[in-house]
């Protein structure tokens, strides 16, 4: 059975929430970060850099959020990928942990970044409700869990931006979400 080790408040669940949402069975293994079990040898020979989330599929070992989400719907999504389609979900992906994450959470970066990353999701969100037209995907799950955390975390006023307000809500209330990343808070 694939495992999921994270921790509490860590990118885990972002993996946790797109496991719920493709219904397949996994162990999550929660890590007590604050008694470094990150930093035991059993974690650290499944991520040599002792952070979460990492997951164990068979033998098969795989640490980083992004990674993860593109290995899980590579694997268990039930369509299969084209070249392109697999291109356009990484796209979102790297740009939900490289740009819209240090836009938004990276204070000295928010003042410039952030105005600018969320009117364009804006103008997306206006057209249609997911990223990808009118079909819920792992790109959904990488820029929608980011967004997600705003208001958990920072508390910033996201109203300039109905449609991502909007979209940010749809999300929230799908199971999957509520089984994963609003167990959170």
């Amino acid at each position: 059975m694939l495992k999921l080790y994270g921790g509490a408040r860590s990118r885990a669940s972002i993996v946790h929430w797109y496991l719920e949402e493709l219904e397949i069975p996994y162990e999550f293994v929660k890590l007590d970060m604050q008694m470094g079990e990150h930093l035991q040898p059993e974690y650290l020979a499944i991520n040599p850099f002792g952070k979460v989330p990492a997951i164990v599929d068979g033998d098969f070992k795989l640490w980083e959020s992004g990674a993860i989400l593109l290995y899980l719907a590579d694997k268990y999504s039930k369509s299969s990928l084209s070249s392109e389609e697999r291109a356009v979900f990484s796209q979102w992906v790297l740009f939900a942990n490289a740009t819209l994450g240090s836009g938004i959470f990276v204070e000295a970066n928010r003042e410039r970044e952030m105005p600018r990353l969320l009117t364009q999701l804006n103008e997306i969100f206006s057209q249609q409700p997911f990223l990808l037209g009118d079909k819920f995907t792992v790109a959904d799950v990488a820029v929608g869990a980011i967004l997600n955390y705003i208001p958990m975390i920072l508390k910033l006023d996201l109203s300039p931006y109905p449609a991502v307000l909007n979209y940010m809500k749809q999300l929230s209330e799908r199971p999957a979400f509520q089984r994963s990343i609003a167990k959170r808070t």
